[in-house]
């Protein structure tokens, strides 16, 4: 799809159910402070939110959930999961290899932003986040749409062999990693396998299975580029849902 900046990406089952988009590298996303940036209010205008209701966060590869209502640009949460279900906000990630996921309550309209590296994985913000909506807005799994956006594939992410290690807790781990002195790490595997857990059903789970590291004309890499990284974000905004 484009938008004013360029390319972006969307997952046409869950766009049934909330505005959101993955963006491209081409949204040059300035502004790592919290703070006016002027790229920040044109993602905003794509959403049909007030700059001030897009909401970021200060992201420290965690499963933490912060409830977003209307926040001020210059004062960011620290968390790496966001959760909504108020009409006028939107709740955003950035990612530049790690999974920018995003979920909707197509019954009620609630929302939810993760930010998943390996740690985040491990800590099961998938399933966190899931069980946030349930508990929080009623969400009954059965009527979540989950989109997982550009990522570092299986393909690219090699990481050492003690890293197995940290997923212990779950179950399904041993077939996230490929065999090897070097395996590499399935994050969109790990992804879908943590959203059936918590009882989303297969269909309604969309992995766009675009590498990160794959695709520099597209997106940003932190394994490829290093510190100088740009960011991708996603973003979704609470829809009106189909509340009795």
């Amino acid at each position: 799809m484009q938008e004013s900046w360029g390319a972006a990406l969307r997952c046409r089952p869950l766009a049934r159910a909330a505005r959101h988009c993955f963006s491209t590298r081409e949204l040059e996303l300035e502004g790592a402070r919290p703070g006016p940036s002027r790229n920040w209010n044109v993602l905003a205008a794509a959403l049909g939110v007030a700059p001030d209701s897009l909401v970021r966060m200060r992201q420290v590869h965690c499963a933490d959930v912060f409830e977003a209502p209307p926040t001020r640009s210059d004062s960011w949460p620290e968390a790496d999961i966001a959760v909504t279900n108020d009409p006028s906000v939107a709740v955003s990630v950035r990612a530049a290899d790690c999974v920018p996921l995003v979920l909707a309550d197509r019954r009620t309209g609630a929302v939810a932003a993760v930010h998943a590296g390996w740690k985040g994985t491990a800590a099961g913000a998938a399933m966190v986040a899931v069980r946030s909506l349930t508990s929080r807005y009623g969400t009954r799994p059965a009527d979540v749409i989950a989109a997982v956006g550009p990522s570092i594939g299986p393909c690219c992410y090699e990481v050492g062999p003690e890293l197995a290690n940290h997923f212990s807790a779950h179950p399904d781990a041993a077939t996230w990693f490929s065999p090897g002195l070097k395996p590499r790490l399935d994050l969109w595997r790990a992804t879908r396998d943590q959203l059936a857990r918590a009882e989303v059903p297969a269909d309604q789970i969309h992995v766009c299975a675009l590498c990160t590291f794959d695709h520099p004309a597209l997106f940003h890499s932190y394994r490829r580029e290093g510190a100088h990284a740009g960011r991708l974000v996603a973003a979704i905004r609470s829809g009106t849902g189909t509340r009795p």
